[in-house]
């Protein structure tokens, strides 16, 4: 039994992370499968009501939920 939380089992094959995984600036992860849709843009609010800047507000979430990143209900 190891007493380190991070290791590579003896091939290579299995790395195990019980500690923390930091990917630093500039570092990348590549190989996992992702299916992640940025948001469509929106621009900054310029709104000078309140009534306006609801319909901002919703215009975002309404682009939040079409890229799948906001749950619809």
């Amino acid at each position: 039994m190891s007493n380190v939380k991070n290791y590579t089992e003896q091939g290579g094959e299995k790395t195990v992370i019980g500690g923390t995984l930091e990917i630093a600036e500039g570092g990348q992860v590549i190989g996992l499968p992702s299916d992640f849709t940025p948001a469509a843009f929106q621009a900054d609010s310029v709104a000078s009501t309140i009534a306006g800047l609801v319909v901002d507000f919703n215009a975002l979430l309404a682009k939040l939920k079409a890229a799948g990143l906001m749950a619809t209900e």
